[in-house]
């Protein structure tokens, strides 16, 4: 999480809240859903419905997600900003 920098919270659900942050290298606009359950294992994040399917998809009404980050057992979704 250190390559980017958070701004504003835009957003807070039932499972995460979401962030508006900046990739510090590229200064591109992203947002950052902190899933609020932690995950003590890189398997546990992977095997999550959402993520799966998320991953697979490529269309242009849905948000695309660029990277999925464990840190400190907590699970961080990077998605385009809109």
């Amino acid at each position: 999480m250190e390559r980017y920098k958070l701004i504003k919270e835009v957003g807070d659900g039932t499972f995460g809240s979401v962030w508006r942050a900046i990739n510090k290298q590229s200064g591109e606009v992203v947002a950052i859903k902190k899933m609020k359950k932690k995950y003590y294992s890189w398997e546990e994040c992977v095997n999550l419905r959402e993520v799966k399917s998320l991953r697979k998809m490529t269309h242009s009404n849905v948000v695309k997600l660029k990277e999925v980050i464990r840190e400190s057992d907590i699970l961080y979704l990077v998605f385009e900003y809109m």
